[in-house]
């Protein structure tokens, strides 16, 4: 069982611990202590989750996978049971999160090739290390996420319009009600996930000032210029094609109320050659969707 007092606020997998059986690591990265999970021995897969999910989303992924491989799966800062500081203590920029990916790399001492699986906030901020990084890369899974700007087809949903500018409501709805965390329960996967599951993966964000980082990963958002994130996104965005076809492979649920088809269709658009899998009766939370055949696929395509 994992259990931490964050912000006076006990946290722990009680409830669902069988189905989070990882020891857990922890490493100070730039001034926070972050939780991850290391199991398996092999070539080394990291796996980089988004808002407002945490390493718990990959446990499927971990268990099959580190018979063969080394898995790795961090909680961002403000997510799952790493630290959740203060939007005055620490920044909640994509420059940050990439930062922080780095410094844990640098501390586990990975050096040889690595391969990523990203999801959500967790596609950018891999996709722009790994081009910083191209030599330091194997191949890169990429499920329901962007790596550019919105598609000229697709328009920010009002839902996240609203929690990025309109603070009356974002701040009470999302850190006091958390509508974010709770709603994705229901928004984002197709099928109807078991109590223990909705429990594991809202078990962080279990009062106001462990929610930072759901309201924060939504306003760092980049739509124009003046956002802080923009900058690193437009680089992200006009160095994709550095990456090669034959590293890439796309997992998709077509039923993402947000990362739909209009974001595949980018992606293809760029990397035609590419792997592509589509799941026509799969969500946002994909591997919660699908966990089997993601897994038999992403084991074919690693090894």
């Amino acid at each position: 069982m994992v259990t931490r007092t964050i912000n006076g606020q006990l946290t722990s997998t009680t409830g669902f611990e069988d189905l989070y059986p990882f020891e857990p690591h922890y490493a100070w990265i730039n001034g926070n202590k972050m939780h991850y999970v290391d199991q398996g021995t092999g070539r080394p897969v990291l796996m980089v989750h988004g808002n407002p999910t945490w390493s718990f989303y990959f446990r499927h992924l971990i268990t099959g996978l580190s018979d063969e491989f080394r898995t790795i799966a961090l909680d961002h800062i403000g997510c799952g049971f790493s630290d959740k500081p203060s939007a005055k203590d620490y920044a909640y920029t994509l420059d940050q999160r990439v930062a922080d990916l780095d410094a844990l790399i640098r501390r586990l001492d990975i050096r040889e090739k690595m391969s990523l699986i990203v999801h959500d906030w967790g596609g950018m901020i891999g996709l722009a290390w790994a081009l910083d990084n191209r030599d330091r890369v194997d191949k890169i899974v990429i499920t329901n996420t962007s790596g550019f700007f919105l598609p000229a087809s697709k328009r920010l949903p009002a839902a996240l319009w609203a929690i990025k500018y309109l603070a009356p409501f974002a701040v009470p709805a999302v850190l006091g009600a958390n509508i974010f965390a709770r709603g994705a329960l229901y928004l984002a996967p197709k099928t109807r996930l078991s109590q223990s599951v909705k429990k594991g993966l809202v078990a962080p964000y279990n009062s106001w000032r462990n929610r930072i980082a759901t309201l924060k990963f939504v306003q760092d958002i980049p739509i124009t210029p003046k956002d802080k994130s923009y900058a690193r996104v437009q680089k992200v965005d006009q160095g994709l094609n550095a990456l090669a076809p034959d590293q890439l492979m796309f997992l998709w649920g077509t039923r993402d109320f947000v990362f739909d088809i209009h974001f595949l269709e980018e992606f293809k658009n760029r990397f035609p050659q590419s792997r592509a899998h589509v799941f026509e009766d799969a969500g946002h939370y994909l591997f919660e969707d699908k966990p089997g055949p993601t897994l038999d696929l992403i084991q074919k395509f690693l090894s």
